[in-house]
């Protein structure tokens, strides 16, 4: 690994052979941004790849932006490539069909021969394997700010070509408060998780009201592709197992999260072909997954990555945790959400999806207004469930009569 500065890692850009080189970026808030600037800088023409991409990313004329998962700082961009992708076949993507020319790395600084990509893990160390294999550059901003993570992002100079040294602090998501609605279905989903299961949640509202609501449990363990500063809370109140590691794939919150992580060695950042594998996933005691989604209808399928037929997101990790939660021992799969976005002013249950469908076949569906019992039971009666228990009561009706056309034998309900 060689040391430059701004001007010498421009001139080692410049010389990248291809015309529009694919770069891979360590994406969510772990971007490298100083590296990424002077690649801009230098590049006129380039293709971005990175997964939920904050604010701040390249917005120009000559730049055009791929993602599998689609993240605020790409959300809307005219020409952006969307490729639909489960999170764990995302190093599939990179090895065969969008092998990188150059990949941006965000890391800690060099310890004893090693540097960490803290933070994020998640596609890196396939997207390094994948550039190495073509012969392409291996990038890293050392940033004595980031922390150093153990696991497989652990990562030997040696397959690093250049660095730059700069140090900035870590980005985080806004804080939200969480809402009265959210605390409710928290509540209810954490009467879903008994002690001693192994949880998988995001980040969101839901997930963080359901992360304070299981303070109380004891025994819980931590298999998922991330976490906040939820976990960092179940561990200060003693309700995980410590002889269990707390296993993810990537990380982001507050300054705090941060420094617990730095060389915790019970935090353990894995690849996400291990985090994500649904077979792995099954093999986790009692393997609890929280996901929430868009909307969701009479056939219990879920959207949660489509607006109005446009991207909003994508698949993540959510398909890969349904299907192995549903195969784990005593696991769950849960989809919670409110039954009404306040923003649009429609209900989230509607009598059949009109686009795509991320996940399917789960175990229960949660929202403010009860829970829906989806597996064991017949399609009619889990359609009922849903009117009953999760839909807004403004629209029972309505959907009893819809789902009658659609074929479902249901009843006015509750």
């Amino acid at each position: 690994m060689r040391v430059l500065s701004e001007s010498q890692l421009g001139a080692v850009l410049a010389g990248v052979p291809a015309s529009q080189p694919r770069v891979v970026v360590s994406g969510n808030f772990a971007t490298p941004m100083r590296a990424l600037k002077v690649l801009d800088t230098t590049l006129a023409e380039y293709r971005l790849f990175a997964l939920n991409a904050q604010a701040g990313m390249p917005d120009r004329e000559g730049v055009l932006l791929e993602t599998p998962f689609v993240g605020a700082g790409m959300r809307g961009r005219a020409g952006l490539r969307y490729f639909p992708s489960r999170l764990s076949l995302v190093p599939q993507l990179l090895k065969h069909a969008l092998p990188p020319d150059v990949v941006l790395l965000h890391t800690s600084v060099p310890v004893d021969g090693v540097v960490s990509l803290g933070t994020e893990v998640n596609i890196l160390p396939a997207a390094v394997e994948a550039v190495r294999a073509r012969g392409g550059l291996v990038i890293a901003q050392l940033n004595p700010t980031m922390p150093f993570t153990y696991g497989d992002g652990v990562l030997p100079l040696g397959e690093i070509d250049y660095a730059l040294e700069a140090e900035e602090p870590l980005l985080s998501p806004v804080p939200r408060p969480v809402g009265d609605t959210a605390r409710t279905i928290g509540e209810r989903v954490a009467g879903l998780v008994a002690d001693g299961a192994t949880l998988q949640l995001g980040i969101g509202g839901i997930p963080d009201a359901t992360l304070a609501a299981v303070t109380g449990r004891r025994g819980l363990a931590i298999w998922s592709e991330m976490f906040s500063d939820g976990v960092l809370a179940l561990d200060r109140a003693g309700a995980l197992d410590p002889a269990e590691p707390v296993t993810a794939s990537f990380v982001f919150g507050s300054a705090e999260l941060y420094r617990w992580l730095d060389r915790n060695p019970r935090i353990r950042l894995l690849r996400t072909e291990k985090t994500n594998d649904p077979a792995v996933i099954a093999r986790q005691r009692g393997l609890v997954s929280v996901n929430s989604a868009l909307e969701v209808d009479l056939f219990a399928q879920a959207n949660a990555s489509r607006v109005r037929g446009a991207i909003y997101s994508g698949f993540g990790g959510q398909t890969d945790f349904v299907v192995g939660a549903l195969h784990s021992p005593g696991g769950r799969a849960i989809i919670a959400l409110p039954s009404w976005h306040p923003k649009a002013d429609v209900s989230t249950v509607v009598p059949r999806l009109a686009g795509p469908v991320t996940s399917f076949q789960h175990s229960f569906l949660v929202s403010e207004h009860g829970v829906a019992t989806i597996w064991g039971n017949d399609a009619s009666e889990q359609a009922q469930q849903i009117v009953d228990h999760v839909a807004h009561p403004a629209v029972r009706e309505e959907l009893v009569t819809r789902g009658r056309e659609l074929g479902f034998t249901l009843s006015r309900g509750e």
